[in-house]
């Protein structure tokens, strides 16, 4: 299984010119059924999907109806034993709260691949390795 960072749902629904190809990628992701998220990642979506400046902003209907549609994937749930696993995560990595703590929601579903592209493509969190399906390939 794969967990989905946010960033993968804002290019989604990018209406962007400069972000076409990033959101036709994201899009053909979202129909594949091995993928995971957790309530932090379906927050962040809906609080930067609603942003007034955002060029893409959706509707508070819209953005609640893409959340559902998305709950069809398992959720991992916010959660003390969570939050201690990111914290620990935090130190041992040198990485933000909210990078670790999506990598151990990751972890917590089972998943062995951390689609994003806020992290470095290919890092490894102890079993959680960061794939950027966006990034141009290389020669």
């Amino acid at each position: 299984m794969r967990f989905v960072d946010t960033n993968i749902l804002l290019y989604a629904v990018s209406l962007d010119p400069a972000e076409a190809a990033k959101a036709a990628i994201a899009r053909a992701l979202l129909n594949e059924t091995d993928l995971a998220l957790s309530v932090q990642v379906l927050q962040e979506f809906y609080v930067q999907a609603t942003r007034r400046t955002s060029p893409s902003r959706l509707t508070h209907s819209d953005a609640t109806a893409l959340i559902t549609s998305w709950l069809r994937f398992p959720v991992q749930e916010t959660s003390a034993p969570l939050v201690t696993a990111a914290l620990a995560s935090q130190q041992r990595w040198a990485v933000s709260y909210w990078d670790a703590a999506i990598v151990e929601a990751a972890r917590m579903l089972g998943c062995s691949v951390l689609l994003s592209e806020d992290l470095q493509d290919g890092q490894d969190f102890g079993g959680v390795r960061v794939h950027d399906p966006l990034a141009a390939p290389t020669a």
